[in-house]
């Protein structure tokens, strides 16, 4: 454990110390969770407010070297770093070792899951990857955008059919509102000399589908486990991250990419520095993605994943002056509508259930 420690720069002492305070907080997590229901729900909400942060952070960090990597040129032939399959591949197996650090003084519950269910959710999970990934060959990026802003409806429909999930009207208008408000916003108007060729559903709708699909898809399996078997946030991490990096591992051997991607990264040695990097926050962010899937489902997680755009862009505005258009602003006001309204439904909901059960 140590020398892993001492290989990213983080001094030992300090990363031991932050491992027990980490497995610490998860411990008093489980007892406010015991507790009564005025002490146990602003914890709860505290918590769910340091996890959707966090995940703000790091995949804020995560796009900007994201596009260091796939849209940086290297060499005097301005090459680009084209194996994706590879840098997943490195992120997930980061993400592995990152969850056996952190349990190897932690006491180990017996996990129950099915395996399939954790081989299925690695599947649909890294299907949509690739295939979000593939999209931007035959689709502009706003096409994408606008794709990508509705993944909370196939979350929600696909958790109803295989997760058995219920949800009320308002949810679904709420989470509405939030996509919507995250579209207009987010959706960048093209100049009259940009040919939009878009219109035509093709390959790159067709494959845009199929990642919205497989997002649902990997959200359903994932609240079908939570309800199931409720396995922690580490074994969950842990199984995704194992059977996604094996089935990775088997694509980049038969498909030849591990051969290209080692003659590249020794070409040009700095895209290390910037796969560690990526490969990092990616671990953080994933962790704290798990935390929030097992404790509040993937609904949140998706109406979180998708919002931070929308803040990562207002950030950028507030930053570096922008003029926002009043299409955005409107979409702004969908989005905090969205996200307010549906805060006091659960709220009241909630209080509705605690006068019931006296």
């Amino acid at each position: 454990m140590s020398s892993a420690v001492v290989d990213i720069g983080v001094p030992e002492h300090k990363s031991s110390e932050n491992l027990y305070l980490l497995r610490s907080s998860l411990d008093k997590g489980s007892a406010w969770q015991s507790t009564g229901p005025e002490m146990a729900k602003p914890r709860s909400e505290f918590r769910f407010l340091v996890y959707a942060g966090a995940i703000f952070v790091c995949y804020f960090m995560y796009g900007m070297l994201q596009e260091k990597i796939t849209r940086g040129k290297y060499g005097e032939n301005n090459e680009k770093f084209t194996c994706t399959l590879s840098l997943v591949l490195i992120q997930c197996v980061v993400n592995y070792i990152f969850v056996q650090l952190l349990m190897l003084s932690w006491k180990r519950e017996s996990d129950s899951t099915r395996k399939i269910y954790y081989i299925s959710s690695a599947m649909t999970y890294l299907l949509g990857m690739v295939s979000s990934n593939m999209a931007l060959q035959w689709i502009n990026y706003p096409t994408q955008v606008v794709g990508k802003a509705a993944k909370p409806i196939p979350v929600m429909i696909l958790g109803v059919l295989i997760g058995h999930k219920s949800y009320p009207a308002k949810k679904y208008l709420f989470v509405l509102l939030i996509v919507l408000g995250v579209v207009l916003f987010m959706y960048k108007d093209q100049g009259k000399k940009v040919v939009d060729d878009s219109s035509v559903i093709g390959i790159g709708e067709i494959l845009l589908f199929l990642s919205l699909t497989m997002d649902g898809l990997t959200g359903a399996v994932q609240e079908r486990i939570k309800s199931e078997s409720a396995p922690s946030a580490y074994a969950m991490m842990m199984n995704t991250n194992f059977w996604s990096s094996l089935i990775l591992s088997v694509g980049v051997f038969l498909s030849g990419e591990m051969f290209t991607f080692v003659v590249f990264v020794s070409t040009y040695p700095e895209v290390i520095i910037y796969l560690v990097g990526i490969a990092i926050v990616g671990a953080l962010g994933q962790m704290f993605i798990f935390y929030m899937v097992a404790e509040y489902g993937p609904l949140p997680c998706s109406v979180v994943t998708t919002t931070r755009k929308f803040f990562t862009v207002l950030m950028s505005v507030l930053i570096f002056g922008n003029v926002l258009l009043l299409r955005q602003w409107f979409g702004a006001i969908l989005v905090f509508s969205g996200l307010f309204l549906d805060m006091f439904y659960s709220k009241g909901k909630q209080s509705q259930k605690r006068v019931a059960g006296k």
